[in-house]
């Protein structure tokens, strides 16, 4: 079943169309692409999505229901998270993109889903592949986005999972204002990350776990930094496990650099100059809490995740 799956976050928007086999779950792109609109950009200050982003997003929607069109989907699914959960104009979005789909011929809704939804598909998109390759469970896997952080720890499925509101653009928004930040600046983002992960322990157990699972463009661009790679290779960053001392040491050096270093890594997305700073610091928080909890399990990256999880989620009716 030929199937599209878009996700659109508070930084960027994804668009996955795919064949899924229902019964096994396997899945086999036919288009995978990504675009940083930031639809979130301001949200956390002000409540509202920006027009200027809200129209860059739905413009690209635009663009992801005519190749819809053109591959000749059966079925689509659009969600969207954190900005939109946090936006009261929301609704506007919501029309925008309904109107780009009709255009395309397709009775298209996104949906603003919650945390725990969001928490339960990034599972499902990354889990599969880490079983496939024999990576023994339970696993912790983190989705690091924009707005927020979701922390679901399972096997099989998901046991338990909290979405915090800690992402790469909102606390870059809230704290790390200078290039490059200051120690109060990373500080107080600090702060702001810690109280995140106390949150998710009283909810999600970190002990016991035998893999940290890391998924979203923070962590993929954290990874390409630990791996030295020329150019960013998601086959080479898949399912790539690395000590955690590794990973803490790519974040640090991620955050303390300039805007212009930043820029100039060959891997580095322009979309994500300005923010990675903030998510390095999240996953470095993050790694170091599970190395103190769990000991030095491996931190594994995965490029299957949300998306993957929205594109098996149409193709079997179940939301």
């Amino acid at each position: 079943m030929r199937v599209g799956a878009i996700d659109c976050g508070t930084n960027s928007i994804r668009l996955l169309i795919a064949d899924v086999e229902p019964a096994s779950g396997a899945l086999r792109d036919v288009v995978r692409r990504m675009e940083v609109v930031r639809l979130g950009r301001g949200v956390d200050r002000t409540g509202r999505i920006d027009p200027e982003r809200m129209a860059a997003a739905v413009a690209m929607a635009r663009q992801y229901a005519a190749q819809c069109r053109e591959h000749a989907v059966a079925a689509v699914r659009f969600v969207a998270t954190s900005a939109s959960r946090d936006a009261e104009n929301a609704a506007d979005f919501i029309s925008g993109v309904e109107d780009a789909f009709a255009s395309a011929g397709f009775g298209v809704s996104p949906e603003v889903i919650s945390g725990a939804e969001e928490a339960d598909l990034s599972f499902r998109g990354a889990t599969g592949d880490l079983r496939a390759a024999a990576i023994p469970g339970p696993y912790l896997v983190v989705d690091i986005g924009g707005g927020s952080t979701e922390f679901v720890r399972g096997e099989a499925h998901v046991e338990a999972a909290l979405s915090t509101d800690v992402g790469c653009v909102r606390l870059t928004e809230r704290h790390l204002h200078s290039n490059p930040p200051t120690a109060a600046e990373i500080a107080a983002a600090r702060a702001d990350i810690e109280a995140a992960i106390d949150s998710a322990l009283a909810v999600v157990p970190f002990a016991g776990v035998q893999a940290l699972v890391g998924l979203a463009g923070t962590v993929t661009t954290v990874t390409a930094h630990a791996l030295g790679l020329p150019e960013y290779r998601a086959d080479r960053i898949h399912l790539t496990a690395l000590p955690g001392n590794e990973i803490r040491a790519a974040g640090g050096d991620l955050l303390t650099m300039t805007r212009a270093d930043r820029a100039a890594l060959p891997f580095m997305h322009p979309g994500r100059v300005d923010v990675i700073g903030g998510g390095a610091l999240v996953w470095s928080a993050i790694v170091e809490r599970i190395q103190a909890v769990a000991g030095d399990v491996p931190v594994v990256t995965s490029e299957h995740d949300i998306l993957d999880g929205i594109a098996l989620s149409a193709a079997g009716g179940s939301h």
